[in-house]
C-alpha cells in the first residue's frame, strides 16, 4: 500500500508539472473570449477547443515520449539536417524569441499595470522594472533543474488552481448574467472555429517541447527504465490534459455569462480582468493578477528551461546556465517592446510552423506502419510546408495573387486548415511508395 502511495505522488507530481507548463497566458486569455462570442453556441465551440487545446497536446506528449522525450529524434525521421533546424526554429520561438517574451509582458498588462496611475501606463519604466523582476526570478527558478517538480509542480500549481477554483466557483453559484448570442464564425461554424482557436494556443508545440522536461525530471527521481518513463509520461499528459480542460471549461463559462455585466470585448484578457471585479470586487483583481502572475512563471520556467538544455545538448562546449542566463537577458529585452508588437512578430512564424509540428506528430504516432519510411515524412511535410508558408507570407502582407487563387481550392483553406488534404495525400503517396519498395527489397 505505501508503494502504491507512492507510486501515485510521485506521478501526480509529474503531472502537475505539465500541467503547469502548459498552463501559460495564451491559455488563460482565449477560452474567456471564447465563450463570450461563442453564446449559445459555446459547448460545441468548446469542444472543437478542447480537441486542438488538450487532446492533440496530449497526442504530443505521447509521440516525444516514444521518440525518447527529444523533438530533435523525432524530427530527425525527416532528416538529420531537418530535425537540427526544425528543432531549433520550434524552441527558438516558443522559447526566447516569443513565448518567454510574452509570458513577461502579459504578467505585466494583467498583474501589474492595472494597480498603476493612469499617468505611470504609458511609461517605459514600470514595464522595464517588472521584467527585470520578473525574469530575475525565473532565472532563479530555472537555474537548478533538478529541483523543478518540488518548485514548480508542488507549490506553484496548487496556488494557481485554487484562484481559478474561485472564479469558478464564485461564477457558477452566481453567474453575471446569461449566454449572449453567438457572433462571427460561431453562427454557423462554432465547432470549426473552437477547434482554430485551440490551435492558436500553441499547446502542440509546446508539448514537443516539454517531453524533454519531463524526461530530465524523471531521471532525477531516480527513473532510468525507458518504458517506466514513458508510461509515467503518459500519465502526466491524462493529469495535465484533465486540469486544463477544467481550467478551459471554468474560463469559458466565465467569458460566456459576462456579457450583460461588462459588455463585449475583442480582448479576453479584458474579459477575464473586468469579471474577476465583477465577482469579487477589488479582491477579484488581485486573484486574478495572481493567477497570471503563477500562470506566466511557470511556463517561463518550463520553456526556458526546456531552451537551455536543448541548446546544450546541440552545443556541449556552452553550459546549461551560459545559455539559460542568455536567453533569459535576451527575454528580458524582447519583453520591453509591448505585447502587441510581441504578438504581431510571432503570428507569421507560428502559422509556418505550427502545421508542420501538428503533420510530424501525427505521422510519428502511427511510425509503427512505416518504420521511420522518409518518404512518408518527406511527401507529408512538403506539401504542408508549401501551404503553411504562404499563410506566414499573407500574415506579413506579403500575397502573391497566382499561388493564392490554387490554394484557395484546397479544402478547408478559409479556415487556416488548408495543409490538412494535402498533408494526407502526401502522407499516404509516401506510404505506398515505401510499400512498394519495401515487398521488392523482401521479394
Amino acid at each position: 500500500m505505501k508503494n502504491i502511495m507512492h507510486f501515485i505522488k510521485g506521478n501526480l507530481a509529474v503531472g502537475l508539472l505539465l500541467f503547469a507548463l502548459f498552463l501559460g497566458a495564451g491559455n488563460i486569455i482565449f477560452p474567456p473570449l471564447l465563450g463570450q462570442q461563442a453564446g449559445e453556441n459555446i459547448t460545441v465551440a468548446m469542444i472543437g477547443f478542447l480537441i486542438t487545446g488538450v487532446g492533440l497536446p496530449l497526442l504530443a506528449i505521447v509521440a516525444v515520449a516514444k521518440a525518447g522525450g527529444d523533438l530533435q529524434l523525432l524530427a530527425n525521421r525527416v532528416s538529420p539536417a531537418f530535425g537540427i533546424l526544425f528543432t531549433s526554429i520550434v524552441y527558438l520561438a516558443i522559447g526566447p524569441f516569443f513565448a518567454v517574451p510574452r509570458t513577461g509582458s502579459v504578467s505585466y498588462e494583467i498583474g501589474i499595470a492595472p494597480f498603476l496611475p493612469e499617468v505611470m501606463k504609458d511609461h517605459w519604466a514600470p514595464l522595464f522594472i517588472t521584467s527585470i523582476l520578473f525574469f530575475a526570478l525565473i532565472l532563479y527558478l530555472s537555474i537548478n533543474p533538478s529541483k523543478l517538480v518540488d518548485r514548480v509542480g508542488k507549490i506553484l500549481t496548487p496556488a494557481l488552481l485554487l484562484v481559478i477554483l474561485l472564479l469558478a466557483v464564485k461564477s457558477f453559484i452566481s453567474p453575471m448574467g446569461e449566454p449572449g448570442v453567438a457572433v462571427g464564425s460561431y453562427i454557423n461554424s462554432p465547432f470549426a472555429e473552437g477547434f482554430v482557436q485551440g490551435y492558436l494556443t500553441m499547446d502542440v508545440l509546446s508539448a514537443l517541447v516539454f517531453g524533454i522536461v519531463i524526461l530530465q525530471a524523471l531521471r532525477d527521481m531516480g527513473m532510468t527504465d525507458k518504458k517506466k518513463q514513458v508510461n509515467t509520461t503518459i500519465f502526466a499528459g491524462v493529469v495535465a490534459a484533465i486540469g486544463l480542460s477544467f481550467v478551459y471549461i471554468s474560463l469559458g463559462h466565465i467569458g460566456n455569462t459576462s456579457i450583460t455585466a461588462i459588455g463585449t470585448s475583442a480582448n479576453g484578457g479584458d474579459i477575464i480582468a473586468k469579471s474577476a471585479e465583477v465577482l469579487f470586487g477589488s479582491l477579484g483583481s488581485i486573484i486574478l493578477s495572481a493567477t497570471i502572475l503563477l500562470a506566466c512563471i511557470s511556463t517561463a520556467v518550463g520553456l526556458l528551461t526546456a531552451n537551455a538544455q536543448f541548446f546544450h545538448k546541440l552545443f556541449p562546449k556552452i553550459s546549461y546556465k551560459t545559455f539559460l542566463i542568455v536567453f533569459t537577458i535576451f527575454s528580458t529585452a524582447i519583453t520591453n517592446v509591448g505585447l502587441s508588437t510581441i504578438i504581431n512578430a510571432s503570428l507569421p512564424v507560428l502559422l509556418i510552423i505550427y502545421p508542420i509540428a501538428m503533420v510530424l506528430m501525427v505521422l510519428s504516432l502511427a511510425d509503427h506502419f512505416y518504420k521511420g519510411g522518409q518518404i512518408v515524412y518527406i511527401l507529408a511535410l512538403i506539401p504542408t510546408f508549401l501551404v503553411s508558408l504562404y499563410d506566414g507570407l499573407k500574415q506579413m502582407k506579403i500575397e502573391i495573387t497566382s499561388y493564392e487563387n490554387i490554394l484557395q481550392a484546397l479544402p478547408l483553406y478559409d479556415q487556416n486548415l488548408g495543409w490538412l488534404v494535402p498533408a494526407i495525400v502526401g502522407a499516404f503517396i509516401g506510404f505506398i511508395i515505401y510499400k512498394l519498395f519495401n515487398n521488392q527489397a523482401s521479394a
